[in-house]
C-alpha cells in the first residue's frame, strides 16, 4: 500500500475512533471519495490494535484497578466496592452490541456501508448529541452509574453498528441524557470501548488467519503505531478541553459532513 495512503488512513482511524464523529464512516468514505483501493483486513486489525493500545495506556491505572476489583469480586463473591461494580457494569453494557453485532455482522457489512445512510446517521445522531449536551443535567459522575444506566448505554451502543452513528458519540449521548457530566460520560464511553475494540480486533484477526493471507508487517506496524499515537493524543486533548468546547464543534462537523455527502451522492 502507498505510504501516504497508509499514513492518512492510520491517522483517520486514530483521530476519529474516540471522537463523536464515527471512525467506521470515515474509513468507508475515504476509499469512495479518493478512489483508493480498500485497505484490507490486515490494516483494519492493525488500526484496531493501535486504538486499543491507546485507550488501555491512557486509562491503565483505572483499567488495572477495575480489572483486579472485578476478579476479586468473582473470587470472594462480593460486589460491594465501586470498582467491582464498575467492572460488571462495563461487562453488562458490552453484551448487547457484542451479541447483536455478531448476529447482524453480514447485514451491516453488506447493506449499511452506504454514504447516504452515513449522511442521515451523521446528521440525525449529531443533532441528538447536541440535544443531550444542552438538555442533560450534567450533575452525575462515573461512581453514580448503576446497572440501569449501564444497560441503557449498552443498548444505545448497538446503534453504532450503523456507520455514521459513532460508538463514542452515541454512548456519550446516552450518558449525558442520563445526567452524567461530560467527562464522566466520555470516560465511561472510553472504558466501554476496551472490550468492544478487543472483540472486533480479535474477530478480524481470526478472519485474517483463516484467509491465510500474507501480511505486510511493515505496513501493519506503521498503521498500528500511527493509530496508537494519534488516538492517544486525541483522547488527551478531547478530555482536557471537553468542558470548555462542549459537543457543538462535533455536531457542526457531523451536520456539514452529512450535507456534503448528500450533495455528492444524490
Amino acid at each position: 500500500m502507498d505510504l501516504i495512503q497508509l499514513i492518512i488512513l492510520s491517522l483517520i482511524q486514530g483521530i476519529t475512533e474516540f471522537l463523536p464523529v464515527s471512525s467506521s464512516a470515515h474509513l468507508i468514505l475515504v476509499p469512495l471519495l479518493t478512489e483508493w483501493q480498500d485497505q484490507g483486513l490486515a490494516i483494519d486489525v492493525a488500526a484496531h490494535l493501535g486504538s486499543l493500545f491507546a485507550v488501555v495506556f491512557y486509562f491503565r491505572k483505572d483499567i488495572s484497578r477495575i480489572l483486579f476489583a472485578g476478579i476479586n469480586s468473582i473470587i470472594k463473591k462480593d460486589v460491594s466496592d465501586s470498582d467491582s461494580k464498575l467492572f460488571w457494569y462495563l461487562a453488562f453494557s458490552s453484551l448487547p452490541v457484542l451479541i447483536i453485532g455478531f448476529l447482524l455482522r453480514d447485514i451491516v457489512s453488506i447493506y449499511f456501508r452506504n454514504p447516504l445512510i452515513i449522511a442521515v446517521a451523521s446528521i440525525g445522531f449529531g443533532l441528538l448529541l447536541w440535544y443531550a449536551d444542552v438538555a442533560g443535567k450534567r450533575i452525575r459522575q462515573v461512581d453514580s452509574i448503576n446497572i440501569r444506566d449501564a444497560i441503557i448505554i449498552g443498548f444505545a451502543q448497538v446503534l453504532a453498528l450503523v456507520p455514521g452513528t459513532s460508538r463514542s458519540g452515541i454512548t456519550i449521548t446516552a450518558g449525558l441524557l442520563l445526567g452524567l457530566d461530560r467527562k464522566s460520560a466520555a470516560r465511561f464511553s472510553f472504558l466501554m470501548s476496551v472490550p468492544i475494540i478487543l472483540a472486533a480486533g480479535g474477530y478480524e484477526s481470526i478472519k485474517l488467519i483463516r484467509m491465510d493471507t500474507i501480511v505486510d508487517m511493515h505496513d501493519f506496524f506503521i498503521t498500528a503505531f500511527l493509530s496508537a499515537i494519534s488516538a492517544l493524543i486525541t483522547i488527551y486533548i478531547f478530555l482536557k478541553f471537553l468542558d470548555k468546547i462542549g459537543m457543538l464543534p462535533f455536531v457542526i462537523y457531523r451536520i456539514a459532513l452529512g450535507i456534503l455527502l448528500f450533495y455528492i451522492f444524490i
